[in-house]
Order: structure tokens, then sequence, then C-alpha cells
């Protein structure tokens, strides 16, 4: 399995561990025999209650100053001062306890009003939409503690997916831990599945608006061409092929804005150079294939199970209901067990 680093990658946690620097592996799915391996710098603090976006105390009011329990922006407990009692008498009144919610909030860019899936340990955790500048946040609340591996996916304008983000992270009960800067890859296709050597192949996909494009095509050497992507987040390059020798080849993209933000690469897509050109047609979706990757795994297997006995919207009757009978149980799981690929 090849593996590739980009140290330039950074992802910030708040939440874990106070004042730790760590090293955190970021895993991107490029194809079915290849990885990307990204190191990403974690640095995890916990917030205090009064600084940590949550309403704790669960009166409507967040943080300092809008909560009045809160008497700065340091202070670790939202729980409101006691009410003097309006009558005399004794007697052990019940004090009010602030029990902290666990939440885990991720954000960062994506495409243009695309759909963003989260997994948690491969199980569909929530889903959301990115905004028309490709920002994102997903909010998971009441996280009991633990260590998770949370994934990540995007499906751009077309319905062509990215490749998996997955990471690791270790909640801390009563803490808000924050995961941002993400930075999911470009989707990426071609318009030929053959090209005749010497013609042009187009290569194209989707990403943040304005954002550079780094296009990649391998060969005995690898060759590069760089691209803008639109208002839109659409980009479009064309390859000339004549400097490619006969055979396949691959071709992925990765996307930067200005200096500071790099994404991995994008899922590696094929394509061959030899006499005559010939246009790429759709490529046939496996049955149980939910994710669009070419295989059924583990993570179509999380995205049928999430459905399990529940109400399904109009999208998820056309991929997850696998025998068109309104309802995902057993029979669809024994549809996907069958054509499982791994």
């Amino acid at each position: 399995m090849k593996k590739v680093f980009f140290p330039a990658i950074n992802f910030l946690l708040i939440g874990a561990l106070a004042g730790a620097n760590l090293v955190l592996p970021i895993f991107v799915d490029l194809a079915r025999a290849q990885s990307v391996q990204i190191t990403a710098t974690v640095v995890a603090t916990v917030l205090p209650a009064c600084n940590d976006t949550v309403d704790n105390d669960s009166d409507t009011k967040t943080d300092y100053p809008a909560d009045p329990g809160c008497s700065s922006a340091s202070d670790n407990d939202e729980a409101d001062p006691a009410s003097a009692s309006s009558g005399g008498g004794g007697g052990g009144g019940g004090g009010f306890v602030n029990i902290p919610i666990t939440t885990v909030i991720f954000n960062g860019r994506a495409y243009p009003k695309s759909a963003v899936t989260l997994l948690k340990d491969a199980a569909v955790a929530a889903s959301t939409v990115a905004g028309q500048d490709a920002n994102f946040e997903i909010t998971l609340s009441s996280v009991s503690a633990g260590n998770y591996n949370f994934s990540l996916y995007s499906e751009d304008s077309k319905g062509r997916r990215s490749g998996l983000l997955t990471f690791p992270v270790t909640v801390t009960q009563g803490a808000t831990t924050k995961v941002t800067g993400i930075f999911i890859a470009p989707t990426i296709d071609v318009d030929k599945s053959e090209v005749k050597r010497g013609d042009n192949i187009a290569i194209f996909g989707q990403s943040v608006p304005q954002s550079d494009i780094i296009i990649s095509v391998n060969s005995d050497d690898e060759f590069f061409g760089k691209t803008i992507a639109d208002k839109d987040g659409i980009y479009f390059y064309n390859f000339d092929t004549s400097v490619l020798e006969y055979g396949s080849h691959l071709t992925k993209s990765k996307a930067s804005i200005g200096n500071q933000l790099v994404s991995g690469y994008s899922p590696a897509i094929s394509f061959k150079v030899g006499v005559k050109s010939a246009i790429k047609t759709e490529t046939k979706i496996l049955k149980g294939d939910d994710n669009g990757d070419g295989k059924v795994n583990l993570i179509d297997f999380s995205i049928v199970a999430y459905w399990y006995n529940r109400p399904l919207t109009a999208e998820a009757k056309q991929k997850v209901d696998l025998n068109n009978d309104g309802k995902v149980n057993l029979t669809d799981l024994s549809i996907l067990a069958y054509h499982w690929t791994g």
C-alpha cells in the first residue's frame, strides 16, 4: 500500500486532552488498492463550560455573558445562582447539578450545496448540506465518552462521491471536541475511457470555489497540470496525452487555497492511451454499492444498516431498498451480502 504524507494539512481538535499535541493519522481512500495517509497536527484542550457554544444547563442561554450562571468566559459552570427563598423554614432542598453535555463538532470545506455525510464507527451518524461557499458544520450532541472512528464524505452536484476521509477521535465526557479545518478532496472524472495518443483528455470535477486545482497523471513519470475552480467549484483541464506511453494510466486531483490549506488527493480515475478514442460511459453500479465506489463493503453495510426498520426518504428508497419493497430489513442485508466484494 502506497503512503504519502502531507504535513501541511492541519486539524484542530479541542476537547480530548488539555494542552496536548498529538499526531493523528488521516486515511483517504484513493482507489481499490491504494490509500494515502495524511499526518495531521492535533491540538486538544477542554473548553470552559461558559465558552464552549453549548447550553450546558439547558436554560436556553449559552456561554458568557448570555448565561447568568457564568461569571466570565473562563467559568466552567453554567449553573444559575440559587434564588433566594421567599419563605422561612428549613429543609434540605436539592441543589441544581450541572452536567455538561458531551459534544463533537466537525466543520470544514466540501463543495457548494453538496451533501456531506458523517459516519461514526462505520454507521451513518449525521448529514448536512454545505453552503454556497462550500463550508459545512455537523454537530453531534450527547455522545458517550470513548474512542471513535469518524468518517466523512461528500457528493458533488453531478452525484460524484469524494473519497472517504477517516480519522480516530477521543471524546472526553462533558467536553466539547471540535474537529476543524477539514478539507474534503475534489471529485474527479474523465471524458474518455480510451484516448488516442496525442489527443486531449478532459479531466474535471468539483471542489471549493476559486481554489487552485492540481492535476496529477501517473505514467512512467508523473505529470502535473494546474487550473482554477470557478465560482461554483467546477474545474476543467485538457491534458495533452502526447507525453504518455501506450497503456493504462491514473489521474487524480487535489485542491489548495492560497498557501495555507491543502486537501488530500481525490480517488484515482483510470483511462487508457491507445490508437483510438472512446467516450467514457457511465460505470455500472453494483447492487448494494450505496456510496458508488465500485465496491460493496462495510461502508455500504453501515449505510443500509442505518435505515434498518426506519421510514425511508425518497432518496433512501432508491439507494438502500435493494428489493424495492419500501422497507429495509433482513432481505436487503442478505442481498447486500450476496454482492459483497470486500
